[in-house]
Parts: structure tokens; sequence; C-alpha cells
């Protein structure tokens, strides 16, 4: 099993705590993520990561589909692959519909079939076999539509081919996954409890085998925020507060996949109740009423003694092939430290 360090989001100023990055480096970590919702992009970060560092990968967690065509997305993959000596990871997401709507001005539309249309877009560009030509429900190549001139043609990259750059997809519905295993070499399925791959099983399975591979070729990367500390009430706290954003608040009342996710989790009246009060305006209510059965299951927190204990389900996970990545949320660097120790 890997381990990946998650960069995250920036706030109004942006910050990406460099030593920490290069410390995760030294430690042998796998990868670091960057992240964008409607501040900054996950690309600028990723560079400038890349060019700050010299063995880690460097992954986007995620880019989001609707922000850039195929052809964007390709060419800054490769571009930032080139340079960065084959470091680069792709992970893509088509976020929510209050996100594409509001903030890019898109229709948030099919995202499944935008999921395949557009690795299958960005891989026909890399592979870069011939003009690339697709007629689909979001991506016309040439476009032909209204307003279009006639004058579009089939075009390859200019850049030389390049197929190793992995491909990552945020994806936590059944149809969500059977796609992503389908057509994609991993998934980030936010949070995961590591006891209960059987929430996944089915849809992964029947994405696998529609694209005719095996779960050895797919890398299963959830997100884990890891807090040490004596007092194992207050390390959970701030993961409440972002879990009740995620199932309250995180889409309207009857689209919001997280809250879906939650249920699934086996914490359906749970679910219900904080979305209730962060909906209604009461987010510490609704932060309240995270269960901690639940930050336990999906994160790590509490002394040092605690978090080896629960790594224990962490790495049989991973022996049996269900967890490939740990994608690790953590700013203290003793706790990096302890979890490289005992996955690495």
């Amino acid at each position: 099993m890997k381990l990946g360090l998650i960069s995250g989001y920036s706030g109004k100023v942006v910050n990406l705590e460099l030593d920490r990055i290069k410390y995760a480096e030294s430690l042998g970590y796998d990868s670091v993520w960057t992240a964008e919702a409607y501040g900054s992009d996950a690309v600028t970060p990723a560079a400038w990561i890349l060019a700050n560092t010299d063995r880690i990968r460097v992954g986007t967690a995620i880019m989001q589909m609707p922000a850039r065509t195929p052809a964007c997305t390709a060419m800054t993959a490769m571009t930032l692959n080139q340079l960065s000596g084959g470091r680069f990871i792709l992970g893509l997401g088509a976020s929510g519909p209050q996100v594409v709507e509001g903030w890019h001005g898109v229709a948030y539309g099919r995202p499944i079939t935008r999921l395949k249309e557009y690795i299958t877009v960005v891989r026909k560009i890399m592979a870069r076999d011939e003009p690339v030509e697709h007629h689909g429900y979001h991506y016309t190549l040439p476009y032909d539509g209204p307003g279009a001139t006639g004058l579009g043609k089939p075009l390859k990259s200019i850049l030389q081919a390049d197929t190793t750059i992995p491909i990552y997809t945020a994806s936590i519905t059944p149809n969500g996954l059977a796609a992503s295993a389908e057509v994609a070499d991993g998934v980030f399925p936010v949070w995961m409890n590591p006891d209960r791959y059987d929430i996944f099983e089915d849809s992964i399975a029947k994405g696998l085998e529609k694209g005719g591979r095996s779960l050895m070729n797919y890398d299963i990367a959830p997100f884990v925020t890891c807090i040490m500390g004596d007092d194992v009430d207050k390390c959970r706290m701030p993961i409440k507060g972002n879990l009740a954003l995620y199932i309250g608040g995180m889409g309207a009342r009857d689209k919001n996949f997280y809250n879906d996710y939650a249920k699934a989790l086996g914490f359906e009246d749970a679910a219900v109740k904080i979305q209730d009060l962060y909906l209604a305006g009461r987010k510490d209510e609704a932060m309240a009423a995270v269960p901690d059965e639940l930050v336990d299951a999906v994160h790590l927190v509490g002394p040092k003694e605690r978090i080896v204990e629960r790594l224990k389900a962490w790495k049989a996970a991973g022996a049996k092939g269900h967890v490939g990545s740990m994608l690790i949320g953590a700013g203290q660097p003793e706790a990096l430290e302890l979890i490289a120790s005992e996955i690495l």
C-alpha cells in the first residue's frame, strides 16, 4: 500500500507548506494532492510543488471537468508530466451542480456520461495515434454545433505521445464507481471505512469487468485525516466540522452525494439529522451530531497507540487489494512519521 499527502484547499491566501511536503517526500510518501473548489485552482499549486520536489508524484484531487475542455486538460497533464520527469497524476471529478452551474456557468448535465467521454478524449490525445475525433453528448471534436465556422479539423497533439499518466476520478455513487473502474486507473471515494469494502464491491467489480481489468490494476485511494493527541474528543472536533459540512451542506437537500454515502456507511439517522441542522443554519449542532463512531471508522484520531491499533484494519484492507493508497491529511510531522513507520 502507498501513502499520499493531501495538500488540500487554500483559503484566502495560498499556502502550500512546502516543508511538510518535502518531509513527507523524505519519509517515502508516494504522492501529494492538490484541490480546487471556487478559489485557487488545482493545477498551479501542482506545478509549484513539482518544481520544488525531486521524487514525490503530484496529483490533482480533483480538477473539475466542467471547468476545462478535455483537450485543455490533456495539454496540461502532458506538459506537467514532461516537465516533472513523469511525476504527474491526473485526478478528475464532476464536482457538484451548485459549483458547476453557479460558478462555472455550464450545465451539470449527465456526470457519468461526461466522465466517460472526457477520459476517452483525454486518452486519445495522449496516445496520439491519429487526429482526434469524438461525437458525444457533451463533447464534439471537431465542433459542428451552433455558431461553428465549419473550419474545425481533427488534430493531433504536438507533444510526443504519453500514455503513462494515471487517471483517477472522484466517485462515491454506485454508477460513478462503476464508470471509474471501467475507464480510470483509480478512484478517490472521499472517506472510507476499510472494513466496508462491500459498499463499493459490486460497482467496482462491474466496471472492472466491463473494462477488461482486475482489482490489481485499480487503485482505491481514500482521504484519511490523522490528528494525534491524548484528548480523543478534541482530536475528533475539526473532523466533525468537515464531515458536517459535506454531509449536511455540500449540495441540495435531495442531491447530496456525501449524505447518501454516510447513509450507506450505516449512519442513516445521523445523516438526516446532520443535514436538517446544517441547512437550518445550526452548524454547531450539526457538527455535534456527527457520531464518534463515524469519525473513528474513516479517520485516525487520538494517542499514538490508538492510531497504531486502527492502522491494522487499513493494512488488512491493503493486503486484500481493497485499499491501494491512503491519502493522508495531517499537519503534524509526528503523525506523518508514525503512519509511514507502520505502513511503508
